[in-house]
This record gives C-alpha cells, sequence and structure tokens, in this order.
C-alpha cells in the first residue's frame, strides 16, 4: 500500500445500512493492512479548530521559565507541560525535537476514577486555553467513540463494546510543538519511530509533510491529510486486544529540509486510552490456529506503565 485510505464518518453515522457497512468494511480493511486512515467528518468544526491553534501557538511562544511553571514533577507527564526533549522514542537515547502539553480526562468527582487522574492544569497567562482545550477534547473523544464502535463490529463484537472502557478513558490531547532547528541535529529528528500506545489515535496536524508511516514492505509513506481530515491510526493496546489483527504500524515525525528549519511545525494528537482496569487479554475470535496467540495478558494500566518508563517519562 502506497498511500493512506481516506473515510468519512458521515458514512457509519448516517440511517443507510449499505452506507454503514461500507465504513465499517473500509475502517476493518485499512487497519489491517497499514493501521492508518485520513477521516473526514468528525466533530471538530473549523472555527473549534483555529482557536485551539491560535490558544496553543500562544502558549508555546511564553518565555521558557513560565512554561516550566506548569511542568508538575512525579506525575510521569501525564498533565501540563513537558519541556523540549524529555521524551525519546523506545529503545532510543537521543530526546525528541519536541515539546508539549497535555490534558487528561474530564471525570465528576463522585467518579471511580477521579483519585486516579491527575488534575488538568490551567494556564493563568492564557484565559481561553484551558476552555478550548476541555472542548477540543472532548469533540475528539466523541469522534474516537464511533470510529471504535465501527471496529467494534468489524471484530464481530457488540457494537457498544468499547464504550465501557472510553467512557472516563485515561486519554490524552496533546498539542506539540517542533521548535525551529538551530544546529545540526545529532541523530535526533522531531519524533523518532515509534508505535502509540494506546487504543487509537486521532491526529491533527497532519497537512504538511512530516510524518511517515512504515507499510508492511518496510518503505516510508508520507501520511498527509486534506485539511478537513484526521488522521487516524491503531495503538499497541487495540494491537494487542486483537492479536495483531489490527495493525499498529510504526511512524515517525522527520526533519523539514533544511530551508525549513526556521519555522516550527504544530500538530496535536488525540491518544484514546482506556480506563485502566480494562484487560488487553487477546479477543478469542482473534485467535486461531493459523494466528495463535501472541501477547500475555496484562491490563491497560499495567501496560501504560511499562511504557512511560520505556519512554523515559517515568523513571523506576
Amino acid at each position: 500500500m502506497q498511500n493512506i485510505p481516506s473515510v468519512d464518518l458521515r458514512d457509519f453515522l448516517s440511517d443507510n445500512p449499505e452506507r454503514k457497512q461500507k465504513f465499517v468494511n473500509e475502517i476493518g480493511s485499512a487497519f489491517e493492512n497499514i493501521g492508518f486512515v485520513a477521516l473526514k467528518g468528525h466533530f471538530l468544526d473549523d472555527k473549534l479548530v483555529d482557536e485551539l491553534y491560535g490558544e496553543i501557538r500562544k502558549f508555546f511562544a511564553l518565555p521558557v521559565e513560565t512554561k516550566h511553571n506548569y511542568e508538575i514533577p512525579g506525575i510521569g507527564g501525564q498533565r501540563g507541560y513537558v519541556s523540549f526533549g524529555k521524551e525519546h522514542a523506545k529503545g532510543r537515547k537521543e530526546g525528541d525535537l519536541k515539546e508539549f502539553w497535555h490534558f487528561g480526562q474530564y471525570v465528576d468527582k463522585d467518579s471511580k476514577y477521579a483519585a486516579e487522574y491527575p488534575d488538568n492544569v490551567e494556564v493563568k497567562e492564557l484565559p481561553r486555553f484551558n476552555i478550548i482545550g476541555k472542548e477540543a477534547y472532548q469533540m475528539l473523544e466523541k469522534t474516537g467513540v464511533y470510529v471504535l464502535r465501527a471496529l467494534a463490529l468489524h471484530l464481530g463484537l457488540d457494537e457498544f463494546y468499547f464504550d465501557q472502557y472510553a467512557k472516563e478513558g485515561n486519554s490524552i490531547l496533546r498539542p506539540i510543538h517542533y521548535p525551529p532547528i538551530t544546529s545540526e541535529p545529532e541523530n535526533a529528528i522531531r519524533a523518532a519511530a515509534h508505535g502509540d500506545i494506546n487504543l487509537i489515535t486521532l491526529l491533527m496536524g497532519a497537512q504538511g509533510k512530516g510524518l511517515q508511516v512504515q507499510n508492511h514492505d518496510g518503505e516510508w509513506i508520507d501520511a498527509i491529510a486534506e485539511d478537513d481530515e484526521l488522521v487516524i491510526n491503531v495503538g499497541d493496546m487495540l494491537s494487542r486486544h486483537t492479536n495483531n489483527k489490527l495493525k499498529s504500524t510504526i511512524h515517525q515525525v522527520v526533519n523539514p529540509p533544511r530551508e525549513l528549519w526556521g519555522t516550527s511545525r504544530y500538530s496535536i494528537p488525540f491518544f484514546m486510552h482506556p480506563v485502566s482496569d480494562m484487560r488487553l487479554d487477546c479477543l478469542e475470535n482473534c485467535i486461531d490456529a493459523e494466528n495463535p496467540k501472541k501477547f500475555e495478558d496484562i491490563t491497560a494500566g499495567d501496560y501504560l506503565y511499562e511504557r512511560l518508563v520505556d519512554l523515559g517519562l517515568i523513571k523506576k
């Protein structure tokens, strides 16, 4: 496969069973073959997208010492600011050439997960930053729920199978700033080759070159979305749960050509996680003689902890 398939969520949301099934077939096939799609018809409108980009540009333009006020120790970078170069890909020593922010789940105080999730961090210099971040978080989460419903049908499960795990899930909205490159990077790129940890990732900001996906022949393909599209990919949790029937694909963000080193890049992935007590054990209907069980049983919470250690965000 040499390009990323495009699908339209409005097919799934329509009252036409044939259109709904068409979406299920298309996204299921794409996620089995390359693990990525470009999605139209999501719940983010242009106004919200423009406001979100405006707020995150203002945040990353704040003085470094101001941003460091929002870097919270002891929580593995799960909320607030994570400074430049702190995260690295699994198996690499070089930090990625990026800084980022984390918005996390919004739960009621009486939720069983309220004590588990750190509070979101308020940026006092930007009164609209957290308001817009929360709205974007919830629209991306809503989009992700429908994508998971389609995937449940593709897997032969009840359509609402994932709802119980996605509701109040430990999802993260991560606005990323890749600053201008000021000197020759030694073995470092904006985001080294990696697979995502979560169930699915919904990515804003793949409209220009930079994001690359590795196909099953080992070739790197540019993943470039249209202005109205999100790029959505399978994460390692969903790959484990489906015994690798749905493929978590290695991807990277490469450095721009030298003539564009002086420019920033922004992207905003929404990492859709389940609740921590979801079991990621391989689904029985994804195991057979030709596809024996490939992964050990584990909960989502334990798997996330292991991966945050791998990324250097939690020190053992």
